[in-house]
């Protein structure tokens, strides 16, 4: 192919056409010198140049737009083109670039005809190459295309449009170049020149990554329009190139979403970059043109452990330069789909692990797959496999870690690998191992086999101990449980798990607990880990609706809702005790109860739960249970007249003081109780209600007496006097039972108390005695208690045997025809 030779002073531009250069202004379609040339010293480069700093131009430097516009007149169509470099190369061993191409009839006679024997065949053109037949390079076994977009941040490939759908038309995968000139202008710059002039890329899976060709100054030597481009290196340090690369690198993926690969020369890339690591991450695209026909690249740069393409020849077989992909046709449109590929860090780690020597053996892939999710690839080996992506390097996942991450969910649950698996103390025969992953790490136990646990899963395994609280996993999560729950079973019980709780342990006799309880159902999921140091050194465990309590005696049981205002309104563990087993129900009037170390908890629909313990239960067990009185419907409540305390039921309460113990008082006894005086007039109830007394009624004992009670008179007190009179005058067969409490205020400071027959009559120095009909007409015509006769003295029965009456003044004697006075 004809060049051009350029010659630019500060203010014109003269072009002379030459049919051969021995020294090249312009790299043609090829990528760079061979990696097997040696290039030349910088002394002859550089000898007899003026070297201009790059950041420093010439005063009389136009404007940059002006720059850049004498620049695009200045090299006129093509551009530079890949493998392009001025030093003429005498090495028989290979060339590069426009070298390449002078020497290719003496270096190598079969270059035009010979390819690679392995690999996807593929080309990269210019606008050197303005008509292809895209056609015929298919037909001829080209499957990708490069196409060069731009270069600098002044040329625009004009068949650049055409030629990339043109390649695209007949099936290829294609993609775009950039020929870098770093002296010119940043990377960045460059990088964005690139995109808007057609270096993009898109995960469409026809679309190569965007390349960035970075090669031997095809203007070395020259001042274009008052600007000196410098020596082959640019005029530029290492580490000044190596800046300007990453510059590139991260604005390209910034713009695109993926790094450029980078063509280079290795020879170029040793002398003028310094051979810097650190680079793996971009895709390879390496030159090097043999001179005998063989499938070796020879070297290539320190930061890659291989490539990714190889430009072979700059003449043939195809249009422009001729390339291969180092792998397979699927393996190419993966890395055309792929974001960031591994770049040899696969590679690095294999070596690093001794190789097809190593433990993970020969290698049964010659590259990367890099069709995974998130950018990942891979690469098979005949013990297992290296993952690898941007964010986590390349690590082998082999043999039950392999498993175990199949099981989690690959990469799409717990991500990829971050590190080798670990052994404590270097012993993986007898100790367990582990392998960290994105989202969790893998543990191989002796006897368990190897399972994952998730991030969440190990936020509650390390709330629980670790492995010396819960043990190790025994299997993968298992979800679909009630309420969209999941669990992990380990060796001393499992992790729970819902959006709404976490992950929590839930172990031994707190699992027994949960299940008496009735499982998620019941108490829905664990909230938190065992918490000890309880009264009693109890402990719990939350959960969703209420809490397992635990002591040493009792084992675990759970106390919800009701149940738990209950146990605090019965003082807790102090007051209670602990649960000793679940809830029960089918009680009678659909109650329930929990039993707890120092009574129980009761329950209806009407009144809630309470406690009822001890003596109250004993109470409640003398009164009848909830048949008689019900419900508790509060807790005991004490502070009472002589110390006394009472707990509510729902048809009366419970009583209790220290002298008396524990005794229900209902309906109309509480009445009469009432009635009475309560506490300060009859004590507190020292038993329960007792039937069968004379007439069918009934009778209540209290500390200092008793409430009767009949259905035609109700239920009143008979105390001290007035129970000796009742006695005296014959009890019920003789005066019926109470009708009414003693009522005092009478004449003389008496007192009297009405009984169904007649009333018992109290005075101080008379004591209390009975007056009934006839004797009460006859009283009550004496005059009562101011006349003669005053307070009774003894009991005044009308029945046979009692036949006088006396008073305190006087008698009454009663007869057939009436009563006598006397």
């Amino acid at each position: 192919m004809k060049r051009n030779l350029i010659h630019v002073n500060s203010h014109r531009v003269r072009i002379v056409g030459l049919a051969l250069l021995s020294v090249a202004l312009m790299a043609g379609p090829g990528l760079a010198a061979p990696v097997y040339a040696v290039p030349p010293a910088m002394s002859e480069v550089n000898a007899g140049r003026t070297q201009q700093n790059p950041s420093s131009p010439a005063p009389d430097t136009p404007t940059t737009d002006d720059r850049n516009a004498a620049m695009a007149a200045a090299i006129g169509a093509g551009g530079a083109e890949m493998g392009q470099r001025s030093p003429r190369v005498t090495s028989s061993a290979s060339a590069s670039g426009t070298d390449a191409k002078r020497l290719s009839a003496e270096a190598l006679s079969t270059e035009g005809t010979w390819s690679p024997t392995f690999g996807i065949k593929g080309l990269d053109v210019s606008g050197h190459q303005a008509s292809v037949d895209w056609q015929q390079q298919w037909n001829m076994g080209a499957k990708f295309a490069y196409v060069k977009a731009t270069e600098g941040n002044y040329y625009v490939n004009e068949a650049y449009s055409s030629q990339y759908q043109g390649s695209r038309n007949v099936g290829m995968v294609r993609g775009a170049y950039h020929f870098a000139i770093p002296n010119w202008s940043s990377g960045a710059d460059q990088a964005r020149y690139f995109v808007r002039n057609g270096g993009g890329w898109t995960a469409d899976g026809w679309t190569m990554p965007p390349v960035l060709d970075f090669e031997f100054n095809p203007y070395a030597g020259r001042t274009i329009n008052g600007f000196n481009f410098g020596n082959t290196c640019y005029g530029m340090s290492p580490a000044q190139l190596t800046s300007w690369v990453r510059d590139f690198g991260n604005t390209m993926r910034s713009l695109t979403g993926r790094l450029p690969a980078i063509y280079t020369n290795t020879s170029w890339w040793k002398q003028c970059l310094g051979d810097p690591t650190g680079f793996g991450d971009y895709p390879l695209w390496v030159a090097a043109y043999p001179s005998t026909p063989t499938n070796n690249a020879g070297s290539i740069p320190a930061s890659w452990s291989t490539y990714s393409i190889w430009q072979y020849s700059s003449t043939g077989p195809f249009a422009g330069d001729s390339n291969v992909w180092n792998g397979t046709l699927e393996q190419l449109k993966a890395f055309a789909r792929a974001g960031s590929s591994s770049g040899g860090a696969i590679e690095r780690k294999w070596i690093a692990m001794g190789g097809a020597t190593g433990s993970l053996g020969a290698a049964t892939t010659s590259v990367d797959n890099c069709n995974l999710i998130n950018g990942g690839c891979y690469r098979t080996y005949a013990n297992g496999t290296i993952y690898w992506n941007a964010a986590t390097g390349a690590f082998p996942v082999t043999g039950s870690f392999w498993t175990a991450w199949g099981d989690a969910g690959w990469q799409k649950a717990i991500g990829y690998p971050t590190g080798d698996v670990t052994c404590p103390y270097g012993d993986p025969a007898s100790t367990t191992c582990h392998q960290a992953f994105e989202g969790g790490i893998a543990y191989r136990t002796p006897g368990v086999g190897t399972h994952v646990v998730t991030t969440a899963y190990l936020a509650g395994w390390k709330e629980a101990g670790w492995q010396d609280g819960l043990g190790y996993p025994t299997a993968p999560v298992t979800c679909g449980l009630y309420g969209n729950g999941c669990y992990q079973p380990f060796t001393k019980g499992n992790l729970y798990w819902t959006a709404a709780t976490g992950a929590h342990a839930v172990t031994g006799a707190y699992w027994t607990g949960w299940k008496d309880a009735g499982w998620q159902q019941g108490l829905g999921y664990p909230t938190g880990p065992v918490t000890c140091g309880l009264y009693g050194n109890g402990c719990y465990q939350p959960f969703a609706k209420g809490n397992l309590y635990w002591s040493e005696a009792n084992g675990a049981y759970a106390v919800t809702g009701a149940y738990w205002t209950g146990w605090k309104d019965a003082g807790w563990q102090e007051g209670l005790g602990y649960p000793t087993g679940p809830v029960t129900c089918g009680l009678y009037g659909n109650g329930c109860y929990q039993p707890f170390t120092k009574g129980n908890i009761y329950w209806s629909p009407t009144t809630g739960a309470h406690a009822v313990t001890g003596a109250y239960w004993i109470g409640w067990q003398e009164a009848g249970f909830q048949p008689a009185i019900g419900y508790p419907t509060g807790p005991v409540t004490c502070g009472l007249y002589g110390n006394g305390c009472y707990q509510p039921f729902t048809k009366g309460n419970i009583y209790w003081s220290p002298t008396t113990g524990a005794h229900a008082v209902t309906g109309a006894y509480w009445t009469g109780w009432q009635e009475a005086g309560f506490q300060p007039a009859i004590g507190y109830p020292t038993g329960p209600v007792t039937c069968g007394l004379y007439g069918n009624g009934c009778y209540q004992p209290f500390a200092k007496g008793n409430v009767y009670w009949s259905a035609t008179t109700g239920a009143h007190a008979v105390t001290g006097a007035y129970w000796t009179g009742w006695q005296e005058a014959g009890f019920q067969p003789a005066i019926g039972y109470p009708t009414g409490p003693v009522t005092c205020g009478l004449y003389g400071n008496g007192c009297y108390q009405p009984f169904a027959k007649g009333n018992i009559y109290w005075s101080a120095t008379t004591g209390a005695h009975a007056v009934t009909e006839p004797y009460m007409s006859a009283w009550r015509s004496a005059g009562w208690q101011k006349g003669n006769l005053g307070y009774p003295t003894s009991a005044a029965v009308a029945y046979r045997g009692y036949r006088t009456v006396y008073f305190q003044g006087g008698s009454m004697t009663w007869t057939t025809s009436g009563v006598t006075v006397r």
